[in-house]
């Protein structure tokens, strides 16, 4: 690997899991800059998914004042994202690569609108109404989808779960935040154990995303709340489009 692109994937993990803290969209910061040094698809996206494991540890940790009394609720919830989480991993593994190929740009557009719209997402839920409980079908069905939806890709996931629980549960936002950053952190780690076994994994890329996302996720924790949400907004559309540009003149 060349030492410049081992530097570039050092920082894209260090702005991931600061990303993934605050947000929940860092893998459209990774994953595009794997593609853009000249990673297969497929291989990215598992790569980038076991790097950014240790990112979410490291950003659970930063949030455990805020999961304090959330013990039984992160249980109950990651059962269902969980089970998601396999079922998303498996229909990576077992579906041809030119699916993944084919359909990626197309989930990267969904994270991106999921991303711009997030603004007004927290808006919608500031005035929502008071959420029938925690135990609803509806719920344990929306954590699952999510889950399915983070095993085969991910990004955008933390932003589509900060949706779900808002509607679903009565909190304060950075309660919620720290509960999604156990929730995703819980689908990449189950998808991650599962392409350990089953997929073809670059190390070197894993392990540069592994130590940057650590960083990250710390720093992303602790100083997250200080960032100007719309530039680092911004930043992940641009990429992002970039990435599926890249990707459709491939």
């Amino acid at each position: 690997m060349d030492p410049l692109d081992a530097i570039a994937i050092f920082a894209a993990g260090i702005a991931a899991g600061a990303i993934n803290a605050v947000v929940g969209s860092g893998t459209l910061i990774t994953f595009p800059v794997l593609i853009a040094l000249g990673y297969q698809p497929l291989i990215a996206n598992v790569s980038n998914n076991i790097g950014l494991v240790p990112g979410a540890v490291a950003g659970v940790y930063g949030y455990r004042r805020e999961l304090e009394g959330q013990r039984g609720r992160a249980i109950r919830l990651g059962i269902f994202s969980a089970a998601g989480g396999i079922v998303g991993a498996t229909l990576l593994l077992v579906l041809p690569a030119s699916a993944f190929d084919a359909i990626v740009p197309i989930l990267i557009a969904v994270a991106l609108i999921l991303v711009v719209a997030q603004p007004r997402i927290e808006r919608a839920l500031a005035h929502r109404p008071e959420p029938k409980g925690e135990h609803g079908l509806a719920l344990r069905g929306a954590m699952s989808a999510s889950g399915v939806y983070g095993g085969y890709f991910g990004a955008g996931q933390g932003i589509l779960l900060m949706g779900i629980l808002g509607i679903g549960l009565r909190d304060t936002m950075q309660r919620l935040n720290g509960l999604k950053n156990v929730l995703a952190g819980l689908v990449n780690g189950i998808a991650g154990v599962i392409f350990v076994f089953a997929a073809d994994v670059d190390w070197g890329v894993a392990g540069l995303i592994a130590a940057g996302s650590i960083i990250g996720g710390l720093g992303g924790s602790h100083y997250g709340r200080r960032l100007d949400p719309n530039v680092l907004r911004a930043l992940i559309v641009i990429v992002g489009l970039t990435a599926i540009v890249r990707l459709t003149i491939l």
